[in-house]
């Protein structure tokens, strides 16, 4: 059996980092790890073969060469995966999808031959022993929750590393929160299932031995679901291994706010190798955090919370939404207001989504305000349900604090802040990625000399290498994440209404 696995083009947006990535010589941030872990699952005598589109481009010789094409794609792919669905029925190649599209579109894609819903670890044998017997069927799905220790190490080896800027593998599923606006519980449930430490080591001596070097983001939607499973267990073996083969990558996640309630888990973090991380905040606004139920992040100093975090050796890059019911018409200044004295240069500001599988679409499906399906893309304009804030102030608005956080005074300032609050770890690594020199000279040509925001620039630039000359490869990294970000506020300048 001949299997060619196909992940659909992801759109230049925030996460993208598309125009950060021209920097350092890479195609994309990171390989399709759910399909390389598929691949894994597959049977070790089939032939497979990889194409990502955002690293290389699909021919009908690739497509005619398999007997069967996988495809996983994210809601903001679907018009990729359509594309590709329609070259397979047109050559004639049967199709199996599955991933986040499907398990929320399914019933919108009926030309795909076999539809493997839900997760891969309980739904794929099934179809697998279906098709083994010569009648495998048009849909599978299975809502239970698959046990971790079934995850084999991701089939590095269909890859090729070299065009991406990170790694990526996970850790656990599921959230303990119930947030209104977010699907992850409805897909992983709230509670947190965790792989072995012996799966883990595994998958980072697989990558070490295939040569990678730099940066692993785990892509757990809440790192530190379990904590006392962390702290006993995963974070000092990870650090062993990272001191036995000499501190070879760098870490970063997603976490919940309570993170910075936690001195001795954020210690741990930093001394296993975690530099960044993650941290949806959403807003300041009490009376929103109650309507939303995101609990953990009521009834604390949110900006002290940061900063306790980023002071513990982690840099915070922050999660934003402005739309929600309660918003008052202040929102956006008392956004701009936090964003800027946080520190958190990396500020994804989006207009609420409503999400399929989430409370906050089912609400709003009930009250008769929902006016179509999410796109995927979280910093659109075009809203999906009529928002309680007049529509053309919150567009304007929105687009005014977009402006503002991303004009080069205000984020240049806010990476000074971070850099003058964060504390990497006394005598620890800083691990400087690949490609670095040729993107710091590249820096310096492009948005030193030739770029809008070259005063700016300069003056990071000597004011890091004189006053915090350990984190200057850090000031430069900003300086370039920067210019990604100018991009992608500007196009959303140019988006219809």
């Amino acid at each position: 059996m001949k299997i060619l696995l196909v992940y659909p083009h992801y759109p230049d947006t925030f996460w993208s980092f598309r125009h950060a990535l021209k920097f350092i010589g890479r195609k994309a941030s990171f390989p399709p790890l759910g399909l390389l872990t598929v691949a894994a699952m597959l049977p070790a005598a089939w032939k497979k073969r990889l194409v990502d589109l955002n690293v290389t481009q699909l021919t009908d010789a690739d497509i005619q060469w398999a007997d069967y094409v996988f495809i996983s794609a994210m809601t903001i792919q679907r018009s990729s995966a359509e594309a590709v669905i329609g070259r397979c029925r047109a050559l004639g190649v049967k199709t199996v999808a599955g991933g986040p599209l499907f398990i929320a579109f399914h019933d919108e894609f009926p030309e795909v031959d076999h539809l493997v819903l839900g997760e891969a670890e309980v739904t794929l044998p099934l179809f697998l022993d279906d098709l083994e017997r010569g009648v495998p069927g048009h849909l599978y799905r299975d809502e239970r929750r698959a046990d971790l220790s079934a995850t084999p190490v991701p089939l590095w080896a269909l890859a090729d590393l070299r065009k991406y800027a990170g790694m990526n593998i996970q850790y656990s599923r599921g959230c303990p929160f119930d947030c209104e606006f977010c699907d992850i519980t409805g897909l992983f449930g709230r509670k947190p299932r965790t792989k072995h430490v012996s799966q883990l080591l595994q998958e980072l001596e697989s990558l070490y031995m295939r040569g990678w070097r730099g940066s692993i983001f785990f892509v757990d939607d809440n790192f530190i679901g379990d904590k006392q499973k962390l702290k006993t267990h995963i974070l000092p073996a990870i650090r062993a291994w990272m001191e036995r083969r000499g501190y070879p990558f760098y870490f970063y996640t997603e976490a919940s706010i309570d993170l910075a309630d936690d001195d001795v888990l954020m210690q741990m973090m930093v001394e296993a190798g975690f530099q960044e991380v993650f941290i949806g905040i959403e807003t300041t606004h009490g009376e929103v955090l109650t309507e939303i139920g995101k609990v953990q992040n009521k009834n604390r100093d949110l900006l002290a919370s940061v900063k306790r975090i980023q002071q513990a050796g982690l840099q915070v890059h922050g999660g934003f939404i402005v739309g929600f019911d309660s918003d008052p018409p202040s929102v956006f200044d008392s956004q701009i207001r936090f964003i800027q004295e946080s520190g958190i240069a990396t500020a994804m500001v989006g207009i609420l989504t409503a999400l399929r599988g989430t409370k906050l679409y089912n609400r709003l499906h009930q009250e008769g305000r929902l006016i179509g399906d999410a796109n995927g893309n979280n910093m659109a304009v075009s809203l999906n349900f009529v928002p309680r804030m007049e529509r053309s102030a919150l567009i304007r608005g929105y687009r005014e604090l977009l402006d503002h956080i991303y004009a080069p005074d205000n984020y240049y300032e806010r990476v000074m802040t971070l850099l003058r609050e964060y504390r990497p770890m006394p005598g620890g690594r800083f691990t400087v990625q690949r490609g670095y020199m040729a993107a710091l000279w590249k820096s310096i040509f492009f948005l030193g000399v030739l770029g809008k925001e070259r005063v700016q620039y300069w003056k990071l630039f000597f004011w890091s290498l004189i006053r915090r000359p350990r984190v200057f490869p850090l000031a430069i990294t900003y300086a370039i994440y920067g210019f990604h970000f100018r991009k992608i506020t500007e196009r959303i300048g140019e988006q219809p209404l």
